[in-house]
């Protein structure tokens, strides 16, 4: 649908770019949208561009396949990757030493440490994460993803996946202890100015601000190799190739992952333009820059 690139994204008359790009295809387009997985009532409605770019869109491509996810497989899945079933606590796989600091950050931000004792590290952290951000307002509901798989699901618009649930945890799972000790210990940190570090966040994503989302958001997961490599190097590595089979489609495709994996040197944008892709960053009024 090449014909409707000049009415791709015609809303603020700002004009500011979005964290959004297109890639192009041999007869097709490829858009990859940075997304947030979880977001507050307040923050919508989203760019309109998003709408626009997925009315062009064929098919969506996401993290997971998240129309066929099977809700008891998945937890399933949590429960057999993320306790502790071998008679440990959490306490013994994080020392005592660091445990007890821990529970004392955890007891300041009333946050009940105790109750996840069975839990891998990675796994308390994911938990810790969530609740921080459900305390003030934030809720996968009115996340991304759940935006376009609502509206995809209405439109009877095919959704695709990168990856499984048990693939996606595994990749946690697999980290060292170590790396998740730092993974429990830098979630925990952050959970005490978590709502400062969204509005920052949003404020980025939603100008396409990215200085800042390298700055910040990629400089912070970086500074820890093993987390980085896993969770957004190798991952981009692989998506990409699968980004290089559908732009060789005729179809139009909006692949929408977390905004990490688009930033950066390692981000999937730069990934692409290394193997000769034309890529363009949208923006909310022109379409792209």
């Amino acid at each position: 649908m090449l014909w409707l690139l000049p009415a791709l994204a015609l809303a603020d008359s700002a004009g500011h770019p979005v964290t959004m790009w297109m890639a192009e295809g041999t007869s097709n387009r490829v858009y990859l949208l940075g997304s947030v997985h979880l977001l507050r009532a307040q923050d919508h409605p989203l760019p309109q561009v998003i709408d626009n770019v997925y009315d062009d869109a064929e098919t969506l491509y996401m993290e997971l396949d998240m129309d066929d996810l099977d809700p008891l497989l998945m937890q399933s899945t949590i429960n057999r990757l993320g306790m502790l079933d071998d008679g440990t606590s959490l306490r013994d796989v994080m020392g005592d030493d660091l445990y007890a600091e821990a529970m004392t950050v955890a007891t300041e931000l009333d946050i009940p440490l105790e109750m996840l004792e069975r839990t891998e590290p990675w796994f308390a952290a994911i938990t810790i994460e969530q609740l921080a951000l459900a305390r003030i307002g934030f809720n996968p509901s009115y996340g991304v993803e759940m935006h376009l798989l609502q509206k995809a699901t209405r439109d009877g618009k095919a959704i695709l996946g990168f990856e499984s649930v048990e693939q996606q945890l595994a990749y946690l799972d697999g980290l060292s202890l170590d790396a998740q000790r730092e993974l429990l210990m830098q979630t925990l940190t952050e959970s005490a100015t978590i709502r400062e570090i969204m509005d920052d966040l949003i404020l980025a994503w939603r100008s396409g601000d990215i200085d800042y989302l390298e700055q910040t958001l990629l400089e912070d997961v970086s500074g820890y190799p093993e987390l980085y490599d896993t969770i957004v190097a190798n991952r981009n590595r692989l998506w990409v190739d699968t980004i290089d089979e559908l732009l060789q489609q005729g179809e139009d495709y909006l692949v929408v992952v977390g905004a990490l994996h688009l930033v950066g040197e390692d981000g999937l944008p730069q990934l692409l333009e290394q193997r000769g892709v034309r890529i363009l960053q949208m923006h909310e009024l022109r379409g792209i820059e």
